[in-house]
């Protein structure tokens, strides 16, 4: 036996070496193949940043031992593959589909593109397959279904396009799914359920539709939930966490979830995170509450109403409360810090809460961030919010907060940010304001009621970049301290009662501000600084892109040294004192975006031609000086110019020919000059501008006819000047003229009919020339008294015009009147025979005719499918007597389609623009759904024709109403149509799933119905921002005066901006006051006139048919317009960031009105 063994034993070892040799073979023939698929990779591979393929994949090393390569060490085969982070950019070969044994492959954070390859379908082992943030393009290949052992799936960052696949859902091991951050569209498939060992789903940042499969709710398995940033909808199920015990991350942010938030939303008794911000939830459950372990809570935005529930206070775990941009009310839980002891961020802005802020909210000891911004409250700040020492911001601004700002507040050494803005704050800054405020940034303190000097130790809060004080009563020389914040960004001292050092006739200060930097922004105007501007402005910060000082009683000259602030890109120092020449150094100044020097009355000499170097001016101000000779022709070259304001000057010889080449020039004011020369025919090539002021110079000639084609234009003056001839026929296709003044010439010959058709045109002056002729009939002529045509030679018409009467019963006209009967006599007598052989014929044709028409005006057609014929008929063929108004992009006529009435807005598609007006019209209103907007009943659209069929507003505009002389609106009337206007913005910038910004906000485009319920119309200038978005560029000009001054000179587009149109309406709703009326001109515009009378001067500037007198409540009344003034000025704040929030703005209109109404009924 022994033996046999002996003999055996040799046997073995040679076979087992004979096999060892063939599986050494195998095995490097398998890796072979493994190192050529890795090879390939790289051939693909067409930028290797960081050169890691190019010199470490190569032949002379073995594959196993190349970077991100891993092999098994059973088979010595490729198992892992993780090249992420390397730079690479380049495409997938389908040789990768040869790495038979690759367990996991991570290929993220490069810049691969195309497509994956089929071939990927063959690694059948593949556990884990990471290729997020590439360039991935196609849809999500569905052979992934066939990886039958692959749990971990991450495929975010990427361009994929197409649905979901539901063939991915046969992955049963799948454990984590990670699709976030592409295009995928569709709806959630069915399918998901069927992953019943996911534990991390996400697919948020896609365009996914529909609601939330039912299927998805019953993985018992998941932990992690995000669907944030799609297009979700539909209710949560109220058993939502019935079968979800282990979530605990659930993110539906930035969806259309609406309905209640569930109340069975406690069973998910391990949650951690729950965001539902940005959707449309009714209200907060008190089952909330039960979440013990909830660590993050974030509702913003998501139209929640009610009271804050008291449970919310048992959230022991809480770090994180956002609820900020709600509709909730009542007031603040007193004791909601009780149990929260790591809550660190409570953001409760922008709400409804009322009431007083409770002194218990000074036990938040781990407080970080503390946002009370835009509510309602009222009362003085309890000194116990600065025991919160380990505050880092605290935002209170925009609500009704009283008396001194506690002592305490100034202490909390960890502070980063204050913001009181918008209060009521009174009494002086603490004397020792800076010695506990080492880490302080941002520091705003503007629009309250603090007075004194600022205190020299507020340069002790050294890190301060952002320091705004404006609109208080400060006072005491300007503080030279502000010297040592060495980091300030941001300045504004605006509307105090600062002075200059009294020792020095110079404005000293500048000389230590000259140690800021950094210095961006400084504001110091409407302050009495009575001081020359020194030298040492050249001096001030090379990032300084912003200086304001108007009406500050700035004396002497302008600085030679201003030249050297070459990052300055608004220079504005009107309504001062300054004297002598304008520095020829500003023309260096090339990022100079805005130059006024408008009313300083002393400034003098020629404008010097190194400002045409300026080639970003666009707003060029200069009006009311001394300044003589010549306006440069180098203007002309400036093409960014929108805005020139030379009038009330010396200016002589002619208004440059290169002007009228500014395509894009709004404004071009050169008014009460001594200019002279005549209009040449390429005034008509400015096409976009809306004001145009020539009057009070000495031009001469006709004025030419191709004045037509400025079909912007909203205010004309050739008042008193030399001009002679006809006034054009094609002036009645200035569409948008609302002004007109012509008066003091010698035009001769009659009125054009033409103007009747100017629907806007709201003051006409015609009068001290030698017109003669019928005065047009009709129109806007209607409202014009005699006052518009005295003093001309031969005028005639309506005996209210105080005018001779026109003659119709002349000689000569009944002899023509003779002539004409004959003619027609023998017409009708040779005609007669052919018309009875016709009239058969005629009748036949008539019937058919109205039938034809009767059937095409059915009530129907209005909400089926609309031709151009249809619209035709429907208005008469676009007759005049059917026009409702005309606007920069078309015109609105009413149409009626059988017994139904409606508005059509038809699109002048030869206007630049018009097409994409037509395409946002239509974008925005097919979506938007509001009692206060316009509704779109139809629409009809071809290559060479556009047009939208609208609901019919029969009262008109707001607009006609505020200044026409036979309409009259009492006060709660205007109160309710600006709640109204409210309302739908509130829906536009907060109501729908992105923001959607008007952009040309304005009475005009206000329609009242039958109800006198308003309605906001004319969406073509609209812009809708972005998910995330919250503000664009846009070169679409809105409406002068309405318009943001961001807007206006940056093109900078958010929902800031209508909210400062939405101010300016307040102011003109309530006064009468158009902000382009004649009493305002470049340094007094609607809103400083109300800010210099608010609000002691409130008889001089509210409308007049608001005040009955000798009425009882006449200062109740005051008070509340009062208010409303200040909501206005609050709204019109220059800087975006300090206006309020739309939603802030209504809450208190709406009390306001509560308000109106007790004072009129008691």
């Amino acid at each position: 036996m022994k033996r046999k063994l002996n003999f055996l034993f040799p046997l073995v070892v040679s076979v087992i070496w004979h096999h060892f040799l063939i599986l050494s073979a195998t095995a490097e023939v398998n890796l072979k193949t493994d190192e050529a698929a890795l090879l390939a990779l790289k051939s693909y591979v067409t930028s290797d940043t960081y050169n890691i393929l190019t010199s470490n994949w190569t032949s002379t090393t073995s594959v196993c031992n190349w970077i991100g390569v891993t092999c098994g060490s059973r088979h010595q085969r490729i198992i892992t593959l993780d090249i992420s982070n390397m730079g690479l950019i380049g495409t997938i070969p389908p040789d990768l589909g040869n790495l038979s044994f690759l367990v996991s492959l991570d290929i993220s954070s490069n810049s691969f593109q195309g497509i994956l390859p089929r071939e990927l379908a063959n690694l059948h082992r593949l556990e884990f397959i990471n290729v997020t943030s590439n360039k991935f393009t196609g849809d999500i290949p569905s052979w992934f279904s066939l990886l039958l052992e692959l749990q971990h799936l991450h495929l975010a960052f990427n361009s994929f396009t197409g649905i979901i696949p539901p063939d991915i859902c046969n992955a049963s091991k799948l454990e984590s799914l990670v699709l976030g951050f592409n295009q995928l569209q569709g709806e959630i498939p069915n399918e998901i359920g069927n992953l019943q060992n996911l534990t991390w789903l996400s697919l948020g940042s896609n365009q996914l539709t529909g609601s939330i499969p039912l299927s998805l709710y019953k993985i018992s398995s998941l932990q992690r939930l995000v669907l944030t940033k799609n297009s979700l909808s539909g209710n949560l199920p109220v058993d939502i966490c019935l079968n979800l015990p282990e979530l605990m991350v659930l993110a539906l942010s930035d969806n259309e979830f609406d309905g209640q938030i569930p109340l069975g939303i406690d069973k998910c008794s391990k949650l951690q995170i729950l965001s539902l911000s940005f959707n449309k939830f009714s209200e907060i459950p008190e089952e909330i509450g039960n979440l013990h372990n909830l660590e993050i809570l974030d509702a913003q935005n998501c139209s929640l109403s009610g009271p804050l529930p008291s449970s919310i206070s048992n959230l022991s775990s809480l770090q994180s409360l956002n609820l900020y941009g709600n509709y909730l009310s009542g007031t603040l839980p007193r004791y909601i810090c009780l149990n929260m002891p790591d809550l660190r961020a409570f953001d409760l802005g922008n709400n409804l809460f009322s009431g007083n802020i409770p002194k218990e909210f000074g036990n938040c000891s781990s407080l970080i961030d503390f946002f009370l911004r835009e509510n309602n409250l009222i009362g003085e700040l309890p000194r116990e919010i600065g025991n919160l020492f380990n505050l880092g911001r605290l935002d209170l601004h925009y609500n009704f907060l009283t008396g001194p700002i506690p002592s305490t507040i100034f202490n909390m050494s960890n502070i980063r940010g204050i913001s009181f803005l918008g209060n009521f704050f009174t009494g002086n800054l603490p004397s020792d304001i800076g010695l506990g405020l080492p880490n302080l940034e941002e520091l705003y303190l503007g629009y309250n009621n603090l007075t004194g000097a600022i205190p020299n130790s507020l340069s002790n809060a050294s890190n301060i970049f952002r320091l705004g004080i404006g609109y208080n009563d400060f006072s005491g020389p300007f503080p030279r301290s502000f010297g040592n914040l060495r980091r300030l960004e941001y300045l504004n001292v605006n509307g105090n009662h600062f002075t200059r050092e009294p020792s020095s006739p110079g404005l000293t200060f500048f000389d230590s501000v000259t140690n800021c930097r950094h210095l961006r922004k400084l504001w110091i105007g409407y302050n009495p600084l009575n001081g020359n501007l020194p030298a040492s402005i050249g001096n001030l910060s090379s990032s300084l892109d912003y200086i304001y000082a108007a009406n500050s009683e700035i004396r002497g000259y302008i600085p030679s040294e201003i030249g050297n602030l070459s990052g300055l890109s608004f220079l504005l120092l009107q309504s001062n004192y300054l004297s002598g020449f304008i520095p020829r150094t500003i023309g260096s100044l090339k990022n100079l975006q805005a130059l006024n020097l408008y009313d300083n009355k002393m400034i003098s000499g020629p404008i010097p031609e190194e400002l045409c170097n300026l080639k970003k001016l666009g707003f060029l101000s200069l009006g009311n000086n001394e300044i003589c000779c010549s306006i440069p022709a180098c203007l002309g070259n400036i093409t960014s110019l929108r805005y020139i304001y030379l009038g009330s000057n010396k200016l002589t010889f002619r208004i440059p020919p290169s002007l009228w080449n500014l395509n894009d020039l709004l404004h071009l004011d050169v008014s009460s000059n001594s200019l002279k020369s005549s209009l040449p025919p390429e005034i008509g090539n400015l096409k976009v501008a809306t004001l145009l002021n020539i009057s009070k110079n000495q031009i001469s000639g006709s004025i030419p006819s191709t004045i037509g084609g400025m079909q912007n234009m909203a205010e004309l003056s050739f008042a008193e000047n030399r001009l002679e001839g006809p006034i054009p026929e094609s002036m009645g296709n200035m569409i948008a003229l609302e002004s007109l003044d012509l008066s003091h010439n010698k035009l001769s010959g009659g009125i054009p009919k033409s103007l009747v058709a100017l629907s806007h045109l709201n003051y006409l002056n015609v009068s001290n020339n030698r017109l003669s002729g019928e005065i047009p009939i009709g129109g806007p002529f209607v409202n014009f008294s005699y006052d518009s045509f005295l003093s001309n030679e031969a005028l005639c018409g309506a005996a209210r015009l105080q005018i001779p009467a026109c003659r119709s019963n002349s000689p000569s006209r009944k002899r023509k009147k003779k002539v004409l009967l004959i003619v027609l006599i023998l017409l009708v007598a040779s005609s007669v025979i052919m018309l009875s052989v016709m009239l058969t014929i005629f009748l036949v044709i008539r019937k058919t005719i109205i039938a034809t028409h009767q059937a095409d005006a059915s009530p129907a057609t209005v909400h089926g499918r609309v031709s151009y014929h249809d619209l035709q008929q429907a208005t008469d063929r676009f007759s005049t007597s059917y026009l409702l108004g005309s606007g920069s992009y078309g015109s609105v006529y009413k149409a009626t389609f059988g017994s139904t009435i409606v508005a059509v807005k038809v699109f002048n598609l030869q206007t630049e623009g018009a097409f994409k007006s037509f395409d946002t019209e239509c974008e925005v209103l097919r979506n938007l759904r509001h009692r206060n907007l316009t509704k779109v009943i139809n629409s009809c659209s071809s290559i060479d024709f556009k047009a939208l069929v609208l609901e019919y507003m029969p009262k008109g505009s707001l607009d006609d109403w505020l200044h026409s002389e036979t309409c009259s609106l009492d006060i709660m009337k205007r109160v309710d149509i600006m709640i109204d206007v409210g309302s739908a913005l509130d829906y536009l910038h907060q109501g729908y799933f992105v923001p959607v910004v008007h952009c040309d906000l304005k009475p005009s485009n206000v329609l009242l119905d039958e109800d006198m319920v308003a309605h906001v119309s004319d969406f073509g200038l609209a812009k809708l921002l972005g998910v995330g978005e919250s503000i664009v560029q846009t070169k679409t000009l809105a409406t002068i005066g309405y318009i943001a001054p961001e807007f206006g000179l940056e093109g900078l587009v958010s929902t800031r901006c209508d909210i400062y149109s939405y101010g300016i309406m307040l102011m003109e709703t309530f006064t009468r006051k158009k902000p382009t009326d004649g009493m305002f001109a470049e340094n007094l515009s609607l809103r400083e006139w109300i800010r210099q009378s608010w609000p002691r001067g409130m008889d001089e500037i509210i409308d007049p048919e608001l005040m009955i007198p000798g009425e009882k409540n006449k200062t109740g009344k005051v008070q509340c317009l009062s208010s409303i003034m200040e909501l206005a000025l609050r709204c019109t704040a220059d800087l975006p960031e300090e206006r309020m929030n739309i939603k802030h703005v209504l809450a208190q209109l709406k009390n306001i009105r509560t308000m109106l109404e007790n004072v009129i009924n008691h």
